[in-house]
């Protein structure tokens, strides 16, 4: 079974425990943390109603705030947009408000274990995803240099699919050890896990994600890493990602993030504001019935423009209103640039090799439109030139060469309205839609959809106006995620570990970094959340507070665990 185009790897079968540790330098079960009835930890009596800042109402915000509001502190929530972040679901305007488009995150896979304890938490439900191939999807057209193939399994597909297919098998496990790896998370060896990582991030760390393909004699045929970067594996082509570390790209095979996508059924926005809405049935000093909503009246405080120490190692926050607080602890939850531009920050309040690390992140660009349409026509059973049924879809799940790349079609059902995702693309891909408005994006959409279906008029289903987003656009944003290139290493360390304090001098400590761009693997949910734990275990330990010894936290362990720790010098 196979939901890769081609297949990455053989991957367990979906019934099968997942993975549970997202990525292996920090082998830590947030999961098991989570559902321990011990709960993440407690603060001394004295600090209890404490204000401590969170700055980015996105999911790792909320998170952190939910969880420190649990412990007895007052968390205040500054947010510039909207609550979600990058969890971002919008409607179509005159349309059936059930018609949605995931303008962020849409997918994502059964190893998010912590993501999903906070699913099942505020009562969402999930959904497979349809992926390329995947069980959730009719079909699929793969079109490249102007041939297009019609399958329903990776079998349909020409000989050289399988080739390529192959290849990357082989490339992983004579380059990474994927079995080995692989066994061992799911097994959660943690010393076998340490052992080969440690040995990888040495090797690899300058080695880009085309190199280590080039370095695979699997890989010697320049047409089989062409097809394999068009095409690619779980989402869609790869080449995108090509100049980037091939250490995150193991990082997403390991853990299986490629496969068994899963989508929240009404949109994933749902997730944080659910969130702040509720009230814990568990939680220390505040009335029952509190939620971070009524700690804020309904209504975060808004975008922070200045952050700066204060005596006693304070953290003091201007916001847009002027409003001026200081804190004993702060959380800074947004993208990290916002740091060297939105925000106007002291140098105190990091070391400087921790601004070098945020100087040094790259961001991914990337872009999506979608439409609203009357029904799920693409369904419809083509017929030949002679009118003869032909037994396929009129249309599918697609990926091409073309300006659209990856093009996903959404339903709720045979008889009700729908959604395609015309294009989604990243980086380069993604630049050559920035100067277009929304409508221009869709005209070139389907001038480029119309020459791999030239008898289905996507046109006349629509029934709404496109929405859009280029996250590099965004003003708060700059970039969909982080993805680091080669010798990069050292940076994500030192910004993942920074929730570890005692190190530091203490003009230096008191304020946390979270958010999935301080994880070890971005551009998954799953890091925002296990990044915000990690800054809750460090603002608790801040504070004087401890876990309980049956369930330790994350900095509690980090001896045992922490990151492999490459020379400077």
């Amino acid at each position: 079974m196979t939901s890769t185009v081609p297949n990455a790897v053989q991957h367990a079968d979906a019934q099968q425990p997942p993975i549970t540790m997202f990525g292996p330098d920090f082998p830590y079960a947030y999961d098991d943390f989570l559902a321990h009835p011990a709960g993440l930890g407690r603060i001394p009596a004295t600090g209890f109603g404490t204000e401590v800042a969170v700055i980015g109402g996105g999911l790792s915000g909320i998170v952190a705030a939910y969880e420190l509001m649990k412990m007895g502190l007052k968390p205040v929530v500054y947010e510039a947009d909207r609550i979600g972040g990058r969890l971002r679901t919008v409607g179509f305007d005159g349309c059936d408000p059930s018609l949605t488009a995931e303008l962020g995150a849409m997918r994502f896979p059964p190893s998010s274990t912590a993501l999903q304890h906070y699913i099942d938490l505020v009562g969402l439900r999930t959904e497979p995803f349809p992926n390329p191939l995947s069980e959730a999807t009719p079909s699929t057209v793969v079109d490249l240099k102007g041939e297009s193939h019609y399958a329903e399994t990776v079998e349909d597909l020409p000989e050289v699919y399988r080739q390529v297919a192959a290849a990357w098998n082989a490339c992983l496990e004579e380059g990474a050890d994927f079995s080995d790896m692989n066994r061992a998370m799911r097994e959660r060896d943690v010393p076998r896990i340490r052992e080969i990582w440690a040995r990888l991030v040495e090797k690899l760390d300058n080695q880009t994600f085309y190199g280590f393909l080039c370095d695979s004699e699997a890989f010697r045929s320049f047409r089989h890493r062409e097809i394999f970067g068009q095409v690619g594996f779980g989402t869609g082509g790869w080449d995108t990602d090509f100049p980037n570390s091939i250490l995150e790209i193991l990082r997403v095979v390991y853990s299986e993030a490629d496969d068994h996508h899963r989508g929240i059924v009404g949109g994933s926005q749902q997730l944080p504001l659910r969130l702040w809405e509720r009230a814990p049935e568990k939680i220390v000093h505040w009335a029952y019935g509190t939620s971070l909503a009524t700690l804020h009246d309904g209504v975060p405080k808004p975008a922070v423009t200045r952050l700066h120490r204060t005596a006693g190692n304070r953290i003091t926050v201007t916001d847009a209103s002027g409003d001026i607080r200081t804190y004993q602890a702060a959380i800074f939850t947004a993208q990290s640039w916002m740091l060297l531009s939105k925000v106007a920050c002291d140098d105190a309040l990091f070391p400087i090799d921790h601004w070098t690390a945020i100087e040094r992140t790259h961001y991914m660009e990337s872009s999506k439109l979608f439409v609203p349409v009357d029904r799920p026509f693409w369904l419809d059973k083509a017929v030949d030139d002679r009118g003869n049924p032909t037994g396929r879809d009129v249309m599918s799940m697609t990926l091409t060469d073309r300006m659209t790349r990856g093009t996903y079609l959404l339903d709720d059902g045979p008889d009700r309205p729908a959604v395609i995702c015309l294009s989604y693309t990243w980086c380069d891909d993604s630049l050559k839609w920035l100067p277009l408005s929304a409508n221009e994006r869709m005209e070139v959409m389907l001038k480029s959809l119309g020459e791999i279906y030239p008898k289905v008029d996507i046109r006349k289903h629509i029934i709404g106006s496109p929405v859009t987003v280029s996250w590099e656009n965004e003003p708060y944003f700059m970039g969909a995620f982080k993805a680091n290139l080669p010798g990069h290493y050292r940076y994500q360390r030192r910004l993942f570990t920074h929730f570890i304090q005692d190190r530091l001098p203490e003009d230096k400590r008191g304020i946390f970094l979270a958010g999935d761009d301080i994880s070890w693997t971005a551009g998954w949910a799953e890091g925002a959340v296990q990044t915000a734990l990690n800054a809750v275990w460090g603002v608790m330990h801040h504070f004087g507070g401890e876990t309980d010894p049956v369930n330790p936290g994350p900095g509690d362990v980090y001896e045992e665990i922490a990151p492999v720790e490459l020379p400077e010098d």
